[in-house]
């Protein structure tokens, strides 16, 4: 056999720097091996390079040639067309990142899938659902602009007014209860404005955790997650608030976190509208409820990290991190105000005819309210004795002064004429003001006119019954330790437990007392107790009116103050009640008191199904839209059970990360490159959306209102977030200790799909829940539910 002929010659060593050959470094080899480790090696531009394997003795291969070149020419060799990828370490992704082509792709899949599961059978059942009778009703007020109560702020409410207002409905419907036909009434505008906001929610989700994460399979897990959720698609496809809510809510996370990831480039545009945008997610998600105040509470949080780190950035100068507060300052405090406070100047403007919610508000705001009977009237100003007047409790609903000729029942305190309150206009809530001390008709023309002051002993005789307004150390019918309050006496005789003294809010002795501005108490002189309202409802005997007492508490709360609002005198000159309107900034705070008092105080229907937190994560119990019997089109909202249950599994594993974590650093145990990566890719993008989790779930134990299952769902979208970044990481955590690479990717690949079927599979077990069901119940052999009510609290 012929000698191997000699390898061709080096290119001269003259050359240009740039066109030299790199030297290889040292390398581990034995004679034994042709083939050599390979080494990383820096080029002359910065690229990394991988040597290849020593040229055989023979003339140079043409792969070779082409390597050699390539390395003239000051880049990186190409590998030979033979050379094997290297391999892949432990705790590597088994994949690289996807190319960016492929996010647009991915992007719109998600979204069309997202509002093709919120828009199929839209229309069904063509009948008020749940609480389409509260807010679809709402809507229809805004279209009539007549005023109306609610406990949470208007934005919501005005949307789905505009939305049926554009889409032709005429406001007419009158939504009086569940089960009641639409009939000819255009309400698919409404549900559909409803049902685009919430598929708005899968993109948004799914470009908030590509932002964190930057891996493409865990953005698409959250989104399919969300998608195939049954609870997510009934809430969407109703007249409700709460799509609009988790709109906004979604909103304003994607914008922060976009906003995080200009951090590089402050002040650039980007950066500016993402902050921006931010503010204004802030205010709509404040405008629809005040749950969205836990958004805030997030996005402040998150100010605060970013301004404490940019404090503690010593090459940053205190004039440029003056802007950053500046800038944060401006778009996330005074924008949202500024918004927040637009929409309720927007809400007063467009409600200004007196309708159901008159009766919340103050005297002197319903006197700006057209067709209310306090609109454009005249009325004397100053309290006079003689005067024929109402008394209206501050406290929200707490009603007018009120009494009737029916006795409190044997057993109840002394069996003497009952008082109330009343939320109604009404004859009987009517009392003429007299002295303590005289009978005199001071209705008599001829008579001096003599005006109540502050710090008057006065007495209350009702106008229809003749009656006194009494009270004796009896207990109250419903308030323990509370005194009784009644009517007493014939023709206003009567004895000295009719005897009140009048004293105005913030006044001193001998002042004037003014209809519908002045805040008055009455105290009952003989036993020193204060007339108030404890807003119980009394029962039948009582005409489901609300209870009055006399307070032996003396602390001031607006259950124990009133003020007077009808006022009857023909011997004193009238005013208009114009010159007593409220200003905007008075009005809004009464809003927002009344609001507040309505949350505190809602209660529970009669046989509605409350919940309480413990029992949303797990699905324990879920919600009746539609339906009961067997016979009617049944909608029932409810979590998919896999999608729930494996969300709580991932909170299980994150904070069990989080721990186990926590306890190594601290022991000084050092962790595995593998355990690293994990714990640096689920804590670090998941740490916002398991805090955004905590704050709108852990609040709940401490409410005292009545809770129901959908108040879960702004929580669970966060949670859905965390196990598509979480189950990501650890697919990848367990594919990395796999080789090769192409067996890393397999299994990687294997799991994704595992869960991905897993989600289309329970999805279509569970699917009639959000889309309606018509037979037999779930236990009996030939419904479409049949085996899969799995907890007896579910009920389908």
């Amino acid at each position: 056999m012929a000698p191997p002929s000699p390898p061709a010659p080096l290119p001269p060593a003259g050359r240009a720097r740039s066109q030299r050959r790199v030297p290889w470094r040292r390398r581990r080899s034995s004679p034994s091996r042709p083939a050599l480790r390979a080494r990383r090696l820096r080029a002359p531009h910065g690229r990394d390079c991988i040597p290849r394997r020593a040229p055989r003795p023979a003339a140079l291969r043409p792969s070779m040639r082409r390597a050699r070149r390539g390395a003239a020419r000051g880049g990186c060799p190409r590998m030979p067309p033979r050379q094997r990828e290297p391999r892949r370490g432990p705790g590597a992704p088994p994949r690289p990142a996807p190319p960016a082509a492929t996010r647009p792709a991915a992007l719109a899949l998600v979204t069309l899938l997202s509002f093709a599961s919120r828009f199929h059978r839209l229309r069904e059942p063509p009948h008020v659902c749940w609480d389409e009778t509260h807010f679809g009703k709402m809507g229809s007020y805004y279209i009539n602009r007549t005023f109306f109560f609610d406990v949470h702020p208007p934005l919501g409410k005005m949307l789905i007014g505009l939305a049926g207002y554009l889409s032709g409905y005429d406001g007419t419907f009158p939504f009086q209860k569940p089960g009641d036909r639409y009939e000819q009434h255009n309400y698919v505008g409404m549900r559909g404005f409803c049902a685009f906001l919430g598929s708005c929610l899968v993109p948004f989700a799914y470009l908030t955790v590509l932002e964190l994460s930057k891996s493409l399979p865990a953005a698409l897990l959250t989104a399919f997650i969300l998608i195939f959720d049954t609870g997510c698609i009934t809430l969407s496809q109703y007249i409700l608030l709460d799509p609009i809510l988790m709109f906004f809510l979604m909103g304003a996370v994607l914008s922060m976190v976009k906003c995080n990831s200009c951090a590089d480039r402050p002040f650039s545009a980007s950066w500016w509208f993402w902050l921006s945008l931010t503010g204004v997610s802030l205010a709509g998600a404040m405008g629809v409820k005040f749950v969205g105040l836990f958004v805030v509470l997030l996005v402040g949080l998150n100010t605060i990290y970013d301004l404490w780190d940019l404090l503690g950035n010593l090459s940053l100068s205190l004039v440029m991190f003056g802007k950053h507060l500046l800038a944060r300052v401006l778009c996330l405090i005074f924008l949202p105000l500024a918004l927040y406070t637009a929409m309720f100047a927007v809400h007063f403007a467009v409600l200004n005819r007196s309708g159901p919610g008159d009766g919340f508000f103050s005297s002197a705001f319903q006197s700006q309210l057209i067709g209310n009977n306090l609109h454009n009237v005249s009325v004397p100003e100053h309290l006079a004795y003689g005067s024929v007047v109402t008394m209206k409790n501050l406290r929200m609903a707490g009603g007018y002064l009120h009494s009737h000729w029916h006795l409190y029942p044997e057993g109840v305190g002394a069996r003497q004429q009952q008082v109330t309150a009343y939320l109604h206009k009404d004859l009987n809530n009517l009392w003429i003001i007299k002295k303590h001390d005289s009978d005199t008709d001071l209705s008599d023309p001829s008579s001096p006119v003599e005006f109540v002051r502050h710090g008057d002993i006065i007495r209350l005789e009702h106008k229809e019954t003749s009656r006194n307004l009494h009270s004796h150390q009896h207990e109250a019918p419903l308030t323990r330790k509370h005194f009784q309050v009644t009517g007493y006496g014939i023709n206003g005789t009567g004895d000295s437990n009719d005897f009140w003294r009048i004293e105005v809010v913030g006044r001193r002795t001998g002042q004037l007392i003014k209809v519908l501005r002045s805040q008055v108490r009455l105290t009952h002189v003989a036993t020193g107790c204060v007339l108030g309202s404890s807003g119980k409802t009394l029962p039948k005997w009582g005409w489901e009116q609300v209870e009055v007492t006399c307070t032996p508490y003396l602390k001031e709360t607006p259950n124990s103050l009133w003020n007077f609002e009808d006022h009857i005198n023909p011997k004193l000159p009238n005013i208009s009640l114009d010159v007593l309107k409220p200003s905007f900034a008075e009005i809004l705070l009464e809003s927002h008191m009344v609001m507040i008092r309505g949350n505190s105080g809602l209660k529970p229907k009669d046989n509605e199904v409350t919940s309480k937190p413990w029992h949303w994560p797990i699905n324990y119990q879920g919600l009746r839209f539609s339906g009961v019997n067997e016979t009617d089109y049944r909608v029932y909202l409810l979590g998919n059970p896999v999608i729930w249950w494996l969300n709580l599994v991932t909170i299980g594993l994150y904070l069990l990360i989080t721990v186990a974590t926590a306890v190594a650093l601290k022991r000084g145990v050092q962790l595995t490159s593998e355990l690293k990566e994990l714990s640096r890719v689920v804590l670090h993008a998941g740490g916002q959306i398991t805090l955004g989790w905590l704050l709108h779930y852990l609040p709940f134990f401490m409410m005292g209102r009545v809770l129901y299952f959908h108040h879960y769902f702004p929580a669970m979208l966060f949670s859905s977030m965390l196990t598509g970044i979480t189950w990501d990481a650890l697919l990848k955590f367990c594919a990395g200790f796999l080789s090769p690479s192409t067996t890393a990717r397999k299994v990687y690949g294997g799991g994704f799909l595992a869960l991905v079927l897993l989600i289309l599979y329970s999805f279509y077990l569970f699917h009639p829940l959000s889309y309606g069901m018509i037979g037999p119940m779930a236990s009996h052999p030939s419904s479409p539910m049949a085996g899969l009510r799995w907890m007896d609290s579910w009920e389908f």
